[in-house]
């Protein structure tokens, strides 16, 4: 039953916000046609539900071969293989618009945990592996909202970034995934779609810890504190 309604959630808000963003993503897809690489989208192939492959749809931030480049799938705060107005869109999230069309066609939800590439997707224990995607994927999700600030701290560290990604954040958001399909509900999916909104106005808001508060223990200041050794 709660698929069923989830699904028919997923549709309803992803048809209603794609007919009333649209006029507002026009003049994003201009700029991008008009500066960096003159490219729109970025499609990649994504880890989805069941661990089925799928191609996410997002709006263009970086240059074409920047998984190539420089610190390689890892992006940090004012990475220089940003596109003009890349960095904006990453902070605000805007980028991220173009996937409610994956939500249309059912390969994500709009909530859910993040779909991955296979090299951060290892980086998780194999329980989690097994088990991440019993949930499909979503557009946000608990994962999203703690680690919102995600570059920030991989741009901060001392420790090695892959090293740091793999020892320090992937297990803690490997934690709040699980948790997320062990509480999933469209309680939980409403909570979270308002807490993802928050945290874009309150970026440094404890407030998913004050509404879900059985969330794994380990807080964001434990791995702020780690990044630092």
């Amino acid at each position: 039953m709660y698929s069923f309604f989830k699904r028919l959630f997923d549709l309803i808000v992803a048809l209603t916000l794609f007919v009333v963003i649209l006029p507002f993503m026009i003049p994003i897809v201009i700029i991008l046609l008009l500066t960096g690489e003159h490219y729109v989208f970025y499609r990649q192939k994504r880890i989805g539900y069941k661990n089925r492959y799928f191609y996410i749809i997002k709006f263009a931030t970086m240059l074409k071969n920047s998984p190539n480049m420089g610190t390689g799938l890892i992006t940090v705060r004012n990475d220089p293989r940003l596109l003009p107005i890349g960095g904006f869109l990453r902070m605000t999230k805007i980028n991220e618009l173009p996937q409610i069309i994956n939500v249309i066609k059912g390969d994500m939800s709009i909530v859910g945990p993040r779909p991955l590439v296979d090299k951060t997707f290892n980086a998780y224990t194999e329980e989690v592996k097994d088990h991440l995607y019993d949930s499909v994927p979503g557009i946000t999700g608990i994962g999203s909202i703690i680690f919102r600030d995600e570059e920030q701290l991989l741009t901060n560290t001392k420790m090695d970034r892959v090293e740091y990604y793999e020892k320090v954040i992937a297990p803690y958001k490997g934690e709040l995934e699980m948790w997320y399909n062990r509480h999933k509900s469209l309680r939980v999916d409403f909570w979270i779609i308002f807490l993802t909104a928050w945290s874009i106005i309150n970026p440094d808001t404890k407030l998913p810890y004050k509404v879900f508060r059985d969330l794994p223990k380990r807080t964001l200041s434990d791995t702020y504190q780690l990044s630092m050794q």
